[in-house]
């Protein structure tokens, strides 16, 4: 028990960062406008920390950059975030995009599509950042 007087101040300097964390739906749309704000701010460090936990995208954080290594800027839309599931400890929201991108040659590209947000559902030991919203999936398609 001599730990205790130690363990519980811990405890609760803890607390208001788990609290503090916004959870709404709302959130998990703003997480997607970061990533692109990211993405035009030539941030890909941050923009890779939105996927899954801490970059968890499919590709490794190169092969991330070099996917956007031509892209000039971006701008996305974002609609009302739909289809809230949650099991297993973790809650699902699909958020639709419409993205407009222009490339450092001039080209432009639009893409349509949805991303698929993840969060852990405030389960004992969860940190800060499992709470947070972070992508799980993309699923765009090249607009012609």
């Amino acid at each position: 028990m001599r730990f205790l007087p130690v363990l519980i101040p811990a405890l609760l300097a803890a607390a208001p960062a788990i609290a503090a964390i916004d959870t709404s739906p709302r959130a998990a749309r703003t997480a997607v406008e970061r990533y692109y704000a990211a993405i035009d701010r030539g941030d890909f460090r941050s923009a890779y920390r939105l996927w899954g936990e801490n970059g968890r995208s499919g590709q490794t954080y190169a092969q991330f950059v070099r996917g956007f290594a031509q892209t000039a800027s971006t701008r996305v839309v974002t609609g009302a975030p739909r289809d809230g599931d949650a099991g297993m400890g973790s809650i699902w929201l699909t958020i639709p995009v419409d993205v407009r991108a222009r490339l450092k040659d001039g080209r432009r590209q639009h893409f349509r599509g949805e991303y698929v947000m993840r969060r852990v559902n405030g389960v004992d030991g969860a940190t800060p950042a499992q709470l947070a919203w972070h992508i799980d999936q993309a699923r765009l398609r090249l607009v012609r």
